[in-house]
């Protein structure tokens, strides 16, 4: 614009009474600003807008402002877009009462200038105040997809309100015309561009412009997975390019959870394989039967059916492995009882606390996995011979201390332990006192007090010969037994069930294998006691069983026992032989307690039978290695006990007649007998049990 034409303008404001008015009147009697481009109003109204920064006392306010803006309003509905922003600045129009901007918009809207009505809005900042799917239906039939962009663009609330309705346009027989007819006259529709495809094409870039959670568009995306789902099948049975495998996990990862894609998973499989197929997915959908075509439905019950007879031929042939591979509870069902009122526990102690008599004895925690300090009992079982009674400690403790029957529940169990003229039979009772004494203090002292006991790990550390109707054999591929399990294996043939061991015994009601599983573990005491005490020298045990076992109960070794290593054969497969003579001059006689070893770790049986009989025993642990034997004799000054190939490696790291190897063909008294005999130790009756077992 010439300088001239500037000046010109700015002497025409200078010389007007109003200049806001003039304007105006100008643009409502001048035809020249409607065209495009940068007509002559648009540089008078321009040039106003930059005058009044000039000369703010120029500006209107109160009802004269509000006269000027209702003018300017009808301007507005005809002025190109270029000349809104300057209109809109000198007007003050963002200052002007909203509800008549509103008004004037929807003049606007029912007029059909559904463009304007939203450009104007945009500019004045009314989306808030409006109706999101109202206002953008009508620009989106025009295919006015970029001002709809610029209308929802800077209010998060309204794109989520956008992408809803065109979500909702996307439902399965939702069709476009409907919503067209509305505006039918008013201009030219194009539902045609309306299809699904490029429905979903503007939703999904719509969501990704705005960074929507894509969870507000289920069935665009429903859409877009269900031609996925077509895209698998084409692959999978008409390319047949894709694994079944490959395919299958695609499947899954595609339908998930979601029962619409589900019910079309199903009648794609109809069309491209058979029934069965078809069944098995709904049934690994868990999709309802009457959801379900009939055809597929009844297949479906079919498949169940079956899997029902196989589960239950399973079920009984694992429950007949079981009774012929481990040890099985020699009484009725009807015969365990599970005690958790102080009534329901007087008929146990009437029992079990008659003079002579002999209980099994054995308690259940909670697995602690590492837990900090000793396991609180859950569970007490005590066993006749008749009869086990499992009693619930830690409800009968809370009820005894709310019924104020404390005294008299401690008294029994204290009487139970102290009375020698009852049997007590366990595995490893220290352990189980220290629990009893951390799930009630009063009880700390039980063990102290304790008479007439027998622990059965003494037996375990024991037992050397096994009679040949007693061994074992293993068909299947389970852990090698240990501990109490592999005592009741070793005497009675079989061993315990451990599976339920790991249970959370707090949990109430206890599942039926957890009664059945505590009620064996007190009751093959009893049994193993038993045939022990008729024929204790098939065991390597003394004749009187009782009178050198009775007494106070022994503490758990770190290591559990592994009865079963009585023999290993050499790397060879030649049994190992002792591979030093005899000497001519046998050494000056010692007691055990000079006599030091270091027993190598497939020599474990002798290294426990000696330290029984008070020699200092070190042993290696099983996945030591044999040099660590050499180790510790040098550091502590000890004998190695060893046998096979490691006697050649290990007699050369120490002195001579250090390192002696055993014949590992002798069970572990033989091979006590031959060490003693070599080194010339003297055992005195005084030696036996002097050493911590």
């Amino acid at each position: 614009v010439s300088r001239q034409l500037k000046e010109e303008i700015r002497r025409g404001f200078a010389g007007l009474e109003d200049p806001l008015a003039g304007l105006l009147d100008m643009l409502e009697n001048s035809s020249d600003w409607k065209g495009k481009g940068h007509s002559l109003g648009y540089y008078i109204t321009t040039e106003l807008q930059l005058w009044i920064k000039e000369h703010p006392a120029v500006q209107q306010s109160g009802p004269r402002l509000q006269k000027l803006q209702a003018r300017a309003l009808g301007t507005l509905a005809q002025c190109p877009t270029n000349l809104l922003d300057p209109l809109i600045s000198i007007y003050q129009l963002h200052t002007a009462d909203r509800n008549c901007l509103l008004a004037h918009i929807s003049h606007l809207y029912h007029k059909g200038d559904y463009k304007e009505a939203a450009i104007l809005s945009i500019k004045l900042k009314l989306q808030p105040d409006q109706d999101v799917e109202k206002m953008c239906t009508p620009l989106l039939l025009q295919d006015k997809t970029n001002l709809v962009e610029d209308y929802v663009g800077e209010y998060p609330e309204l794109q989520s309100k956008l992408l809803h309705i065109l979500d909702t346009w996307c439902e399965p027989g939702f069709d476009i015309r409907d919503i067209s007819r509305q505006y039918q006259g008013t201009f030219r529709c194009k539902p045609d561009k309306f299809n699904h495809k490029t429905l979903s094409k503007l939703i999904f870039r719509l969501l990704d412009r705005f960074n929507v959670d894509p969870a507000l568009c289920p069935n665009v995306i429903n859409q877009r997975h269900l031609r996925t789902l077509h895209y698998l099948f084409y692959k999978r049975f008409v390319e047949k390019t894709m694994t079944q495998e490959n395919w299958t996990d695609h499947v899954q990862s595609t339908v998930g959870e979601n029962q619409w894609l589900q019910g079309h998973l199903i009648q794609l499989l109809l069309r491209y394989c058979d029934l069965n197929t078809a069944a098995q997915w709904a049934q690994r959908c868990n999709l309802p039967k009457e959801t379900l075509p009939h055809e597929v439905a009844d297949e479906l019950q079919k498949l169940q059916i079956q899997e029902r007879v196989e589960e239950a031929t399973k079920a009984l042939k694992f429950q007949e492995s079981k009774r012929n591979n481990y040890y099985q509870l020699p009484i009725p069902r009807a015969n365990i009882h599970f005690l958790q009122t102080w009534e329901e526990t007087l008929p146990c102690w009437e029992k079990v606390l008659q003079p002579g008599q002999v209980v099994g004895i054995d308690m259940e925690y909670k697995p602690s996995f590492g837990m900090v300090g000793k396991p609180r009992v859950s569970l007490l079982q005590l066993a006749l011979k008749d009869e086990v009674f499992l009693l619930d400690l830690p409800r009968l403790l809370e009820e005894a201390e709310m019924g104020g029957r404390m005294e008299e529940l401690l008294h029994f169990i204290q009487t139970l332990y102290s009375d020698s003229a009852i049997t007590k039979l366990g595995y490893g009772m220290s352990g189980d006192f220290s629990s009893l004494a951390a799930t009630c203090s009063a009880l700390k002292d039980a063990n102290k007090q304790a008479q007439g006991v027998v622990d059965l790990l003494t037996v375990d550390k024991q037992v050397d010969v096994l009679s040949p109707e007693q061994s074992y054999e293993d068909g299947g591929c389970r852990q090698p037994e240990k501990g109490l399990s592999l005592l009741v294996q070793h005497v009675l043939g079989k061993p315990l069930d451990k599976t339920e061991q790991l249970s959370n015994w707090e949990k109430r009601p206890l599942r039926e294998e957890q009664i059945l599983y505590a009620a064996s573990d007190a009751y093959c005491l009893l049994e193993v006691y038993e045939k022990l005490c008729k024929d204790p020298a098939s065991f390597g045990l003394s004749l009187d069983l009782t009178e050198s076992l009775v007494g106070k109960p022994s503490m758990k070794p770190k290591a559990k026992k592994q009865l079963n290593k009585q023999e290993v054969p050499s790397p060879s497969g030649q049994h190992c032989k002792a591979s030093k003579p005899e000497p001519s001059h046998p050494p000056a006689p010692i007691s055990p307690k000079e006599f030091s070893v270091v027993c190598d770790n497939m020599l474990q049986g002798l290294g426990r039978y000696l330290r029984c009989l008070g020699v200092d025993v070190r042993m290696l642990e099983n996945e030591d290695d044999h040099r660590k034997a050499a180790e510790i004799a040098r550091q502590e000054g000890r004998v190695i006990l060893t046998s096979g190939l490691p006697y050649q490696t290990l007699q050369s790291q120490v002195a001579e007649g250090r390192c002696f190897s055993v014949n590992c063909s002798e069970k572990a008294k033989e091979q006590a007998l031959q060490v003693l005999k070599h080194f010339n130790v003297q055992v005195s009756l005084a030696d036996i049990f002097s050493r911590c077992q």
